[in-house]
């Protein structure tokens, strides 16, 4: 297993922990199920975010992808 998956594993685990089995995706607030829980940086690499566990969050992986889709202009 890799770093990364071990700690995603981990940082799911110890929110189940304290929130009784029920894990919400930072972004949207829904339950993620292991299966689809993603590493979130709260605060974006590109903007000076680090991978610190203070920087990262459980989410969905398609709310994790689509916040990464370029706005389109109106």
């Amino acid at each position: 297993m890799s770093r990364l998956a071990l700690t995603r594993t981990k940082i799911y685990n110890t929110v189940a922990r304290q929130l009784h089995g029920q894990v919400p995706c930072w972004v949207c607030g829904e339950h993620v199920a292991p299966e689809d829980a993603t590493l979130e940086h709260i605060r974006p690499q590109s903007e000076g975010g680090s991978s610190h566990l203070e920087n990262l969050a459980i989410s969905h992986g398609t709310c994790n992808r689509g916040r990464h889709i370029p706005k389109q202009a109106a």
